[in-house]
């Protein structure tokens, strides 16, 4: 058994049965990184086998060798945001998520490559090198979290750290054919970790199924006093209703014609996964989403308008440090206007309550990840790919609300398809057990791309 392809929560099974050694497991990782890393420039730090092992009081994550996006500051770890400004930068502290992560007994096993700054979705690095895809190494892995999903697809790690903006934790999940959850806004604190933008940015998992994501969010989650996003609610109880199954679930499936503006094999992968949940007793019904068109856009807007307020005097001062893309979008943020911001806030309070309205009447909504699979690397555009592949990501930002990829499907050549599942604002619980009735329904989750070759 190669232990680095087990899963979180089979992992965490065979160490608590003594089955497994917890230094075995982060040996499989590490070798796994030795061998593979050179060729899909996953991480832009490794932290050496001999790294000692954390006992924690909470054991939930004993032993587990967790990848963490190069955004999430480290103790003594070099904290890069993938860009030339931040090379040599060692933090003094942990992130919050971090420190919870090391709490519960998780060992962190190397900072993953991210498109510079978090403002893109290709993982093309300037500074560190492009994360190159799994499943085809000619085509991109999707970003920013491209790093974390490439770690876990490649099973270089057990499960990921990555942050999400308008879609940066479920795009590369999605081209990378692994399960990626964006929690509800102000679920994770964000303390720790460099913002792209206050008002959209969120922390969350990448894993190998929707299980180990609840494994992760369990951890993760919770109220943070010093973290301003941070919201104090109940804490989230993620396993409780996880095998209670979609009878009589009602269900929306996105339709119309801003959703049918994507591949057809994606369209098709996602109308047959309806299929399967009106198989295990569910009610679908399809519902124009046209409006989510207007909520990307504003989700792009603010991006971009917030990125450029956070890295003003960078750009000032060192506009060449960037790379070309991401120089283009933070100037391109920083000549909108202050009318044009409003009107985006108007925007997103206005999405906000569609949503409320639509989840009223629906437990989960389902729609594709992302409207193609994954593009060739060599001649892309990632300011064009940006508002190509966060087209169905990026509403969910601006709302705030839960969503989660996971596979549904391969185009014919042999690239994953995701579909997303989005609830409304604190329903993690029902968007987990939507995701895990279809993955125990369906096994696209156990391929796994050929990297023995």
């Amino acid at each position: 058994m190669n232990l680095s392809s087990l899963t979180l929560t089979q992992a965490r099974d065979l160490i608590r049965r003594k089955e497994i050694d917890v230094s075995d497991l982060a040996k499989a990782c590490h070798r796994e990184i030795e061998r593979l890393n050179p060729s899909l420039n996953a991480f832009i730090t490794i932290l050496p086998p001999e790294t000692p092992i954390p006992r924690g009081n909470n054991p939930q994550l004993h032993g587990i060798p967790i990848g963490v996006k190069d955004l999430y500051e480290t103790k003594g770890i070099r904290t890069t945001a993938g860009t030339k400004f931040f090379a040599d930068y060692v933090p003094a502290e942990d992130s919050y998520v971090v420190q919870k992560v090391k709490e519960a007994g998780g060992v962190i096993i190397g900072k993953t490559n991210t498109h510079e700054i978090a403002l893109g979705v290709t993982n093309n690095n300037p500074h560190f090198g492009a994360c190159k895809n799994p499943w085809d190494m000619a085509r991109i892995a999707g970003g920013s979290s491209g790093g974390s999903a490439v770690a876990v697809a490649a099973d270089m790690c057990i499960a990921a750290l990555g942050t999400d903006t308008g879609g940066s934790i479920r795009i590369p999940a999605s081209l990378c054919g692994v399960v990626g959850f964006k929690p509800t806004h102000g679920r994770v604190s964000l303390r720790g970790i460099f913002p792209l933008s206050w008002n959209l940015d969120h922390a969350g998992p990448l894993t190998k199924s929707v299980q180990d994501a609840a494994w992760m969010l369990q951890v993760i989650a919770g109220y943070d006093p010093l973290d301003p996003a941070s919201i104090k609610v109940l804490p989230g109880d993620f396993f409780s209703h996880l095998l209670d199954g979609m009878s009589e679930r009602k269900i929306a499936l996105a339709g119309g014609s801003f959703i049918e503006q994507s591949d057809p094999q994606v369209l098709s992968a996602v109308r047959e996964a309806a299929h399967v949940f009106e198989a295990m007793g569910a009610h679908v019904e399809e519902v124009d989403t046209a409006w989510l068109r207007e909520a990307a856009l504003a989700n792009g807007l603010m991006t971009t308008a917030d990125g450029a307020a956070f890295h003003r005097e960078r750009l000032k001062e060192h506009p060449e440090w960037f790379g070309a893309d991401v120089r283009q979008r933070l100037e391109m943020g920083a000549a909108y206007t202050s009318g044009e911001y409003s009107l985006a806030r108007r925007t997103q309070a206005e999405m906000r309550r569609k949503c409320e309205l639509l989840f009223e009447k629906y437990d989960v909504m389902l729609l594709p990840s992302t409207p193609i699979s994954a593009s060739a690397i060599e001649g892309e555009d990632a300011v064009e790919q940006a508002r190509l592949l966060t087209r169905f990501t990026a509403p969910f930002n601006l709302t705030g609300l839960p969503a989660l990829s996971m596979p549904c499907g391969f185009t014919k050549d042999g690239m994953p398809i995701g579909l997303q599942i989005v609830s409304r604002a604190w329903n993690e619980a029902g968007v987990i057990r939507a995701g895990h009735a279809y993955e125990q329904a369906t096994e696209w989750h156990q391929r796994k791309p050929n990297l023995n070759g």
